[in-house]
């Protein structure tokens, strides 16, 4: 039996962050999804970050790139996955994912996992990014390297 997991995001950019939860991810799961979910509370959402990330994992075959626009606890029973990803960088994150990961499992029975992030990568944020991409500031160093 084949184990997936949704890692769900805007990933709006994908950073380097995110790539290691997904890596660290992998060798926990099967299969990992990459869930680009449309966030109405994030600006900057017309990139297309779908096609982004595909390319940067055009190559494996463990990881799928989709958009969604339902429930995340919906898309893992569409998926047939096991349970959601979340990447914790600080207090702040657990406390929020915390909220979250106790109504999916409370309504939806659906089980959730923290990774906490590389203590290395744990200050990279996309909204930091997408801030020093907005004044002309090289971001490069914070996003995943194409092979």
């Amino acid at each position: 039996m084949s184990r997936t997991a949704i890692f769900p995001g805007s990933f709006n950019p994908f950073t380097q962050g995110h790539a290691n939860i997904v890596e660290r991810a992998l060798r926990l799961f099967d299969r990992v999804i990459i869930a680009i979910g449309d966030n109405s509370h994030k600006e900057g959402a017309e990139e297309d970050n779908a096609s982004i990330i595909e390319q940067l994992y055009q190559n494996n075959p463990q990881i799928k790139v989709i958009r969604y626009n339902c429930l995340t606890a919906d898309l893992l029973q569409k998926e047939n996955a096991t349970c959601i990803i979340r990447g914790i960088r600080n207090e702040t994150d657990l406390a929020y994912e915390q909220e979250i990961a106790k109504v999916n499992y409370t309504f939806f029975g659906a089980e959730t996992i923290f990774l906490l992030a590389d203590p290395a990568l744990k200050e990279v944020s996309s909204s930091i990014v997408r801030e020093l991409k907005k004044y002309g500031k090289d971001v490069s160093s914070y996003l995943p390297q194409q092979d």
